[in-house]
């Protein structure tokens, strides 16, 4: 078995006197992907910006490789190789396609100038071996539809990620072509050996997509379980806490 590329240990989050997070456990495998369950207010943001350096764990702790790391901000978190693509993408509406892909990490040369050619270069060949369906590099944000801006924002975590990458409810605005599209695309990041923890509300699209699935409620864990020795009945009755009817 592989190291994991992300292992949280015994998680607690509190806000003064809120438990946000209690006793939260996960490791995520090269190449796996591990999707994050729960209704509102399960925790699951939270969890989010615990693992990308936007909030401190209260207690506990976060391994990379193996190795026990501190997270106290967002450019610790890429640092250690972790992206982030959020519901609202963090795209720049008025810049092309490749500048969006190196925003706040753009390439210069010997007599630092912008390097377009090269970030044109990198970002064209991302996109092809993505299969991310853009005009050009050269495109504008504003003129992509919703699936295709999706697509730049995950190619771009891909470009920077080194170890995993989180996706918060990807396909949460898209149709359902755009979303088969998008969902291609997180599966072709397991041959890049990326783990991915994806939350989504869409139990069809994390028995498509993950290997794995944790259930959060209220803050707690309820459960992880193996997606092929599960179904829907018994992750619907983890998150709501109804027991499953039988049948």
């Amino acid at each position: 078995m592989s190291v994991p590329v992300l292992e949280l240990k015994d998680i607690r989050k509190s806000f003064d006197a809120v438990v946000a997070i209690e006793n939260f456990s996960l490791d995520i495998r090269p190449g796996e992907i591990v999707a994050l369950v729960g209704d509102n207010g399960a925790g699951k943001s939270t969890l989010i910006k615990i693992i990308s350096g936007v909030h401190a764990p209260t207690s506990g702790t976060i391994s990379i490789d193996g190795q026990p790391v501190a997270m106290s901000n967002a450019t610790m978190a890429r640092a250690h190789g972790i992206e982030v693509v959020y519901q609202d993408l963090a795209l720049a509406d008025q810049q092309t396609v490749y500048m969006n892909m190196f925003l706040g990490r753009e390439l210069t040369n010997g007599l630092g100038l912008l390097d377009r050619k090269r970030m044109i270069a990198e970002t064209e060949q991302l996109v092809r071996e993505l299969d991310v369906r853009i005009p050009s590099a050269h495109a504008t944000i504003r003129d992509l539809s919703g699936g295709q801006r999706q697509g730049v924002a995950i190619a771009r975590a891909t470009h920077w990620a080194k170890k995993i990458i989180l996706l918060d409810e990807p396909t949460a605005a898209l149709g359902v072509a755009e979303t088969a599209r998008v969902e291609e695309i997180v599966l072709s990041l397991k041959s890049r050996n990326i783990g991915v923890l994806i939350i989504s509300h869409s139990l069809d699209q994390v028995f498509r997509l993950a290997d794995r699935i944790c259930v959060l409620r209220r803050g707690k864990q309820i459960g992880i379980r193996s997606t092929a020795e599960t179904d829907k009945n018994e992750i619907v009755a983890m998150i709501t806490g109804l027991q499953a009817s039988g049948g």
